[in-house]
């Protein structure tokens, strides 16, 4: 494994981070003791302390222990946009010794089905505009899903605001019935107190899920430690304080929008600047108001931020810190951020590595590139068949083994092994992507070797989006691609096959518009064509392959 990043690491920075035997939940104890009454949050000008915070988490998890009887290790879903609820919620359920779930607000109630099933659930903290999703599992017969804890976003729009708030942050709480249902302000006027904490560093702390080409998503299994290891390395990674102000709009469910948005921040007891959806123009104006020194964003976010026709107006000279990856950022883009005194910093990272393994040395960043490992990261490039390291500046598979990498697939010990190799004396994960080394030490991406879609930052999987497809009646065969889009870098696209009794009366934009309702939008095809047949290998599997091959010539013939 290479040393070549070594000249390069950044300056003034050890290159060894000794990690807390310590767990999340201390983070915000500690962060509440010392900055009492200093702003945690700022929710749309309503400030939330950090002793207000702690308090709320405490009295959720009283309320999740005695009236839902959520006990050490057990799953609770996590279903909501973001907000003050999720960070409360996030560590409510820690403080109560379990296992965060946090699921993409954008899922809908069959896709819901699978994280109930497949954790074994029986308790979900959601928002209120997604109740509709959730109660049909509550009122199963034998259902796994016996409580639900259900929040408005305006119980915390607490004072005047001249921001832009939305529409849908505004809806009062409505009245709840049925089995189970809870509202937030009920669990925390309960004013239970939380259990004794059992946990420790190695107890399970959060299950983010991803997917495999199977289609079918997968827990990744993280400790209190694997998560702290991430969070002190960004903080150290770009020397972070108190002092600091962070726009968090990434979504929080996902792992770098959790780490940069709100884990980190605790830990180092800065404030966060909360949005609950990406508005460019609001963003802007709030990194002007608070004068916002940290931000991390998806390239696709700074694209837009830059071409919004006010930017000229907005003084964001109080950015210090700059950071974010999910997809190359574009040359022209990154140059116009040198321009305006600003280096955005990518990074790469997984849901198996709860976030970065690789950055870019702030002082010394490269452009479309993923960095170099981090604390305590050993990664190189390995022929993705044989795993002999590769040569510098050839093209091979993506192995890191570092301490946030993750403990497993939960209940999937065959994906596990696959994933997790051993390989010169320590675990590695096998990324899945393929990428070189340069002769520096940096790594870029090249491809990928698992079958998937980048739109906008947002991974999906074609597998996943072709199984909820064949739920129509007038699917036969189905296959998805990627088709480039000039916003999102990629874009879903189907190739239908369909029964013969419906291909005369079958229309395409009906069946869109039943995807957009069958699942999250991100994975929801935005190009379909109906065709009578797909290409097949000899043991009948369609080759998505040659599809993609002749998608792609004909976007390139296009450009």
């Amino acid at each position: 494994m290479s040393s070549r990043h070594w000249p390069f690491w950044p300056q003034k920075l050890s290159r060894e981070l000794t990690l807390p035997e310590t767990t999340l939940c201390y983070n915000a104890e500690v962060s509440a003791k010392r900055y009492p009454d200093k702003t945690f949050l700022l929710y749309y000008d309503t400030p939330i302390s950090f002793a207000v915070f702690k308090a709320e988490s405490d009295a959720l998890a009283g309320f999740l222990s005695e009236v839902c009887h959520v006990k050490s290790g057990d799953r609770v879903l996590l279903y909501m946009q973001n907000c003050p609820q999720f960070m409360v919620s996030y560590y409510a359920i820690l403080r109560a010794n379990a296992v965060v779930v946090p699921i993409n607000p954008m899922n809908r109630q069959h896709e819901l089905e699978h994280y109930i099933q497949d954790t074994l659930a029986h308790t979900i903290i959601a928002s209120q505009e997604l109740l509709a999703q959730v109660r049909p599992h509550l009122e199963k017969t034998h259902a796994v899903l016996q409580h639900a804890v259900v929040s408005v976003y305006s119980d915390y729009l607490r004072v005047p605001s001249d921001l832009p708030i939305p529409d849908f942050l505004k809806l009062p709480a409505e009245d709840l019935s049925g089995p189970g249902l809870y509202a937030w302000r009920q669990a925390l006027d309960l004013a239970a107190k939380p259990p004794v904490l059992t946990v420790g560093p190695d107890d399970l702390c959060v299950m983010p899920y991803t997917s495999g080409t199977t289609g079918t998503p997968k827990g990744c299994m993280h400790t209190h430690r694997t998560v702290m290891s991430t969070l002190c390395a960004s903080e150290a990674w770009f020397s972070a304080k108190a002092d600091d102000v962070k726009l968090a709009v990434l979504p929080l469910f996902h792992v770098t929008g959790m780490q940069s948005g709100m884990n980190s921040p605790l830990y180092t007891g800065s404030t966060v600047v909360l949005l609950s959806r990406w508005d460019r123009d609001l963003a802007a104006q709030c990194i002007e108001k608070y004068q916002v020194t940290n931000f991390s964003a998806i390239p696709t976010m700074i694209v837009d931020l830059l071409a919004s026709p006010h930017i000229a107006q907005c003084n964001l000279s109080s950015l210090k810190r700059l950071h974010g990856g999910g997809a190359a950022m574009p040359e022209a883009i990154a140059q116009k951020l040198l321009d305006m005194g600003l280096t955005y910093v990518e990074g790469y990272g997984l849901s198996e590595t709860i976030a970065p393994s690789h950055y870019n040395p702030p002082d010394r960043a490269k452009k479309q590139c993923l960095g170099i490992p981090i604390f305590g990261v050993e990664s190189c490039i390995v022929d993705p068949v044989t795993l002999e390291e590769l040569p510098n500046g050839e093209t091979g598979e993506i192995i890191i083994s570092g301490p946030q990498t993750f403990k497993g697939y939960w209940q999937q010990p065959d994906a596990s092994r696959e994933a997790l190799i051993h390989w010169r004396g320590r675990v590695f994960l096998r990324t899945g992507d393929l990428g070189r080394e340069d002769e520096e030490g940096y790594f870029f991406m090249v491809d990928r070797l698992k079958r998937m879609i980048n739109s906008s930052g947002y991974k999906v999987w074609p597998a996943e989006v072709e199984l909820m497809l064949y739920r129509h009646p007038h699917v036969h065969e189905a296959c998805v691609i990627s088709s480039k889009d000039a916003y999102r870098g990629e874009t879903v696209k189907a190739l239908v096959v369909l029964k013969a009794e419906h291909r005369e009366s079958a229309r395409i934009e009906e069946m869109m518009a039943w995807a957009q309702e069958q699942m999250a939008a991100y994975k929801a095809p935005k190009m379909m064509e109906f065709v009578t047949h797909l290409p097949k290998s000899a043991s009948g599997k369609i080759l998505w392959r040659e599809l993609q091959d002749l998608e792609t010539k004909k976007s390139s013939s296009q450009d």
